[in-house]
């Protein structure tokens, strides 16, 4: 009875006003900022009736022909006309409208590290053994001497003749033990440097744009998915185009976290916000002045693409699908890029080597259940129902085949 009671309440649970406006309105709408369309903060006041407003998000066309407000709103924003939601509800609707109602600008906060496990950047250990290792050694050569200088008291007490020291330098024993570490070290430098060969980590370079993740993806949480759309669909996550950037920007036209989030590059040199704001409009070909695209002779918008420098490249010979790890493996994207919400500048995190990606397939579990993808399976879904094993790995569904990454 409890049970039952609860898939009913889980039924006809409230919907999720932030996750519908994030879904269906956010590309065009800010709620307190007009951007493509109107602010939405208080729309719900401002319509004439809640029916009308319902009639409008399910059919905006029908809608302006017969009601005299929302006619003039769309005049307002023409030529751009608003999409049609029948798949929405009255009650979804409500909830988008009761979340905007309540939307605050964002304020000062402590962004957090990625909550689902994902990497990030700490002290390097190699450093610490490093350490250890000269500790012992100094201990080592410490006992050594203490050793000697007690024999040598020993000997004198008892009468046996002492032999004169020999200088570590020219003792045979210690040259051949100097000879046979750099021996090692110069061969580890040489591999290492090899292996290395083409590999990019912490490559940063300077952009046309001072973009800060920190600033979209961490304080005012846009979803990644939202810029890289193609993350999802496809190989490649794809940069947005200046439309996507503008269809925030055109209501957000300067940047105002100077006192919270103050926009610092790394060599310490201070970012003005608004400044790359209109590098942007620039780019794109947006007047903030009149609120309205420059037009070429020919009647095209005078909008040029942004010449981003890519960070990470792979060689040509590895495959690497984003949608195959997003969609199908659901791996945050912080698992490769590391904490990219916390970035100002970014920079390739992970050093992308065959190693890496070789250790994340073999201890990295897929998300099996509940997942169609991984359906075909079956022998696995059975041993995890049994009780034989509590989770499946990348490299239990062949992710240490070569020919998953390698053409």
């Amino acid at each position: 009875m409890a049970f039952i009671i609860f898939s009913a309440s889980s039924s006809f649970a409230a919907p999720d006003g932030k996750a519908l406006f994030t879904s269906n309105c956010a590309s065009c709408h800010n709620p307190l900022k007009d951007a493509t369309g109107p602010a939405l903060k208080g729309a719900a006041g401002r319509a004439p009736s809640k029916e009308v407003l319902y009639k409008w998000v399910h059919n905006p066309a029908s809608t302006m022909a017969s009601d005299p407000y929302y006619k003039a709103l769309a005049a307002k924003y023409a030529p751009t006309v608003m999409t049609a939601f029948p798949q929405l509800s009255t009650a979804d609707i409500d909830a988008i409208m009761d979340y905007v109602d309540k939307y605050e600008a964002p304020k000062a906060a402590t962004v957090a590290g990625d909550a689902s496990g994902a990497p990030t950047s700490g002290n390097n250990s190699n450093f610490l053994y490093f350490i250890l290792t000269a500790v012992l050694a100094v201990v080592a050569l410490t006992l050594v001497q203490v050793n000697k200088k007690l024999h040598k008291v020993a000997a004198e007490k008892v009468g046996y003749p002492i032999k004169a020291d020999v200088p570590w330098y020219k003792h045979k024993l210690y040259l051949a033990i100097i000879g046979v570490i750099a021996f090692i070290a110069v061969g580890a430098w040489m591999t290492n440097g090899g292996i290395r060969l083409g590999r990019q980590q912490n490559y940063q370079p300077t952009q046309p744009i001072f973009y800060s993740h920190k600033v979209h993806a961490g304080i005012n949480q846009v979803n990644c998915q939202y810029c890289h759309s193609g993350s999802e669909k496809g190989r490649n996550a794809m940069i947005p185009s200046t439309n996507v950037c503008m269809n925030c920007h055109k209501g957000i036209n300067e940047y105002t976290g100077e006192a919270e989030y103050p926009l610092v590059a790394d060599d310490g040199t201070k970012i003005n916000g608004t400044a790359e704001i209109n590098k942007l409009y620039e780019y794109a070909g947006w007047d903030p002045a009149k609120k309205a695209y420059k037009m070429n002779t020919n009647g095209t918008i005078a909008a040029k693409p942004i010449p981003w420098v890519k960070i990470h490249n792979l060689p040509d010979h590895v495959y690497f699908g984003h949608n195959t790890h997003v969609k199908n493996g659901k791996v945050a994207c912080q698992r490769c890029h590391g904490p990219i919400q916390e970035m100002d500048e970014v920079k390739q995190f992970s050093d992308l080597s065959m190693g890496f990606c070789i250790n994340c397939h073999r201890e990295t579990k897929v998300q099996f259940a509940e997942n169609n993808y991984y359906k075909i399976f079956q022998k696995y879904h059975d041993e995890i129902k049994s009780g034989k094993r509590d989770g499946v790995t990348v490299a239990d569904v062949g992710g240490l085949e070569c020919q998953k990454c390698h053409y």
